[in-house]
């Protein structure tokens, strides 16, 4: 990191974001998949967990006005915009960028590692936790107190990549107070075939929905899609 770049990431008055990309896509995921989404993927994310597929925003990126970064969603007319990562939340201006989209009039997702609070996340966003499982590599790093923080508006998820993960997501949803949102189990796209987790879920009869990567099916992994 620059100079430059270091003073811009301590002083709270530069308006600006690191940006690794913004595209055009269906949204594969959570409440909102199907829809036409604008993604905002944020550079930069403190965890490593082993299926990442995002590994290319780790690092680089570009800085960015807030107010670019809306007009640029605004370009596409889409209603949906989805940002995400890495983790976006590990920059701190990520919540003025949520707040500007949700005053611009879009419909707004966050997608998040639950490494990192979420309280302070604008009430107007709809926030995809992911909660770490043994197979991630990055458990110990679950921020538990945000599962007190959910509301009927986001929507937690759990990627399986084998038979010990989705014992540890079963019982970590018998040990907790019922989530107020949607709970996905989301087989790991390398790992695991959906098929055998829907196999695993209907035997248990688990309240919780199967979820495949919508755009991976469509596009395979192709970064930007």
């Amino acid at each position: 990191m620059t100079q430059a770049e270091a003073a811009n990431t301590l002083d709270p008055t530069v308006n600006r974001l690191k940006i690794t990309e913004i595209f055009f896509s269906i949204q594969g995921e959570a409440q909102a998949s199907g829809w036409p989404t604008v993604f905002v993927r944020l550079t930069g994310c403190p965890l490593r967990c082993q299926y990442c597929d995002t590994a290319y925003a780790f690092s680089g990126g570009e800085w960015r006005d807030i107010e670019a970064i809306v007009a640029e969603v605004g370009e596409y007319g889409a209603r949906y915009v989805c940002v995400t990562g890495g983790e976006p939340l590990a920059q701190p201006r990520c919540l003025a960028l949520l707040s500007a989209l949700c005053d611009t009039g879009f419909a707004v997702s966050l997608e998040t590692s639950g490494a990192i609070d979420i309280g302070l996340v604008d009430a107007r966003v709809a926030r995809v936790v992911d909660i770490k499982t043994p197979g991630s590599g990055e458990v110990e790093r679950n921020l538990w107190d945000n599962w007190s923080l959910l509301t009927s508006s986001d929507a937690l998820k759990f990627v399986i990549c084998n038979r010990a993960d989705y014992d540890w997501a079963r019982a970590e949803l018998d040990a907790r107070s019922t989530p107020p949102c949607p709970v996905f189990f989301s087989p790991s796209y390398t790992e695991l075939p959906a098929r055998e987790l829907a196999d695993w879920i209907v035997q248990d009869r688990l309240p919780v929905r199967l979820q495949v990567q919508l755009h991976k099916v469509l596009w395979g992994d192709v970064p930007g899609r």
